[in-house]
């Protein structure tokens, strides 16, 4: 009997579709998604490296062995130094050694392999390697160890303590030095730092953070205003022909080929109170009342840092709706001068709904842009004065690099990012849902 043929695998119209955007999806979320994830999973955290007891993301009470196993030998090292130039201390120095000797075995009897893992990490410190494996550096301690080894600490920091009073002068600075390695020891124990969503609450509660915001807001509308309206004037005089058009269009698009970092340089010696020539000629004209204002208050600030976005970006919207204004057929214009129609009905009749898509996609790039500012802000102004330029992603930063609060600054990154994609979703679905009509009816 003939056996039948045995059905290839095939994938439907539907699957195959899947399939082809399969590769897509994963390089989203490997470039977008995963760092966005990262970032709200250290927002729950109290994690900031100027501390070292919150230098890691802990949710539970655990050791860092390669803290503990270093300052263990500091201390063994120093006392040995203090017993050479303080014979007369060696009863407490034996009391400090047999306390944390006790304490060191009772360590390791807490979790089976603790001793095999102390030492592989004792042996990496002694040939200088760095420890890089969490799993091996962090371990679980009982709270009950915890509070007898800090409680031994304390009593032993005490001890030492006492010993300066009467210390020869040869002798204070081990003694200053062995204080501290026993406080290092100690901090080697590391408490739980997951706060939940507090870092949420804390920043939302926070009038710095609002006055970030709504910074952002401002400079956002006002800079995005202006350059619609000058970038369409710009637009339409580079679409006519007229002799030199090229030397115009190649002039404009100078401020937008400036790095942004640079520019705002730039503008910092411009408007410097003292030697800046466009705060000097805009206190000539009357403009401001004193050239010192524009970078010295909060006013002058943000008219600075807006002036100079304007500057810069607005080539960058000059030229998108340049692009829409080439696909205008120059017969529409003609009939309807044939009809009687004026420039300025032409304008608003033929120009504006001609590139409104253009218009929409030039919107929605530069307020996404404006609202995301950070590097023309930080340069001219970085934050200032009194925080008045200060834009949300400054904010963040300044908490992420300069504080070196993780959790915070991460916090307040997601938030940008929530924000980002309701102005976004806001744009597509309020304002732009033009755009896209057309392909999804094919």
């Amino acid at each position: 009997m003939k056996q039948p043929k045995k059905r290839r695998f095939q994938l439907n119209e539907r699957q195959l579709g899947y399939a082809m955007v399969a590769p897509s999806i994963i390089l989203i979320a490997v470039i977008i998604i995963w760092p966005i994830l990262l970032s709200a999973w250290n927002s729950l955290f109290d994690y900031r490296l100027n501390d070292p007891s919150k230098a890691e993301r802990i949710t539970s009470l655990s050791i860092n062995l390669e803290t503990y196993a270093d300052n263990r030998y500091l201390v063994y090292d120093t006392m040995e130094d203090v017993r050479d130039t303080m014979p007369g201390a060696a009863n407490t120095l034996n009391n400090v050694t047999s306390a944390l000797d006790e304490q060191h075995e009772t360590l390791l009897k807490t979790d089976e392999g603790l001793a095999d893992r102390y030492e592989e990490v004792n042996t990496m410190l002694e040939n200088y390697q760095p420890v890089n494996d969490d799993d091996l550096r962090l371990t679980d301690i009982p709270e009950a160890w915890a509070d007898g080894f800090t409680a031994t600490l304390d009593e032993q920091t005490a001890a030492v303590q006492a010993l300066r009073e009467d210390a020869p002068e040869g002798a204070v600075q081990s003694l200053t030095d062995l204080e501290s390695q026993l406080s290092n020891t100690k901090n080697a124990v590391l408490e739980p730092n997951f706060v939940g969503v507090q870092n949420y609450t804390d920043y939302l509660a926070n009038g710095r953070t609002w006055t970030a915001m709504l910074n952002t807001l401002l400079f956002t509308v006002v800079t995005v205003g202006v350059e619609l309206a000058v970038g369409m004037l710009v637009a339409l005089l580079i679409n006519r022909v007229f002799i030199g058009r090229g030397l115009v269009r190649a002039a404009v698009l100078v401020p937008w080929a400036i790095p942004t970092a640079v520019a705002a340089m730039m503008w910092t010696f411009l408007f410097d109170g003292q030697s800046g020539i466009m705060a000097y000629y805009m206190a000539q004209l009357g403009i401001i009342d004193d050239p010192g204002v524009l970078l010295s208050t909060g006013a002058g600030g943000m008219f600075s840092v807006m002036f100079a976005d304007i500057w810069k970006t607005t080539p960058y919207m000059a030229l998108l709706l340049l692009a829409g204004l080439q696909t205008i057929p120059r017969s529409m214009y003609e009939a309807a001068a044939v009809d009687g129609a004026n420039k300025f009905q032409q304008f608003f009749s033929i120009t504006l709904p001609m590139i409104r898509s253009a218009i929409l996609v030039a919107v929605l790039f530069r307020a996404l842009d404006a609202f995301r500012v950070f590097d023309l802000i930080y340069v001219l102004t970085g934050g200032g004065p009194a925080n008045s330029t200060e834009s949300i992603s400054v904010y963040a930063y300044k908490l992420l690099f300069e504080q070196q609060n993780f959790g915070a600054g991460s916090a307040l990154s997601v938030i940008v990012f929530l924000s980002v994609a309701l102005l976004s979703t806001i744009f597509i679905k309020l304002i732009g849902s033009d755009l896209f009509s057309g392909r999804l009816k094919q």
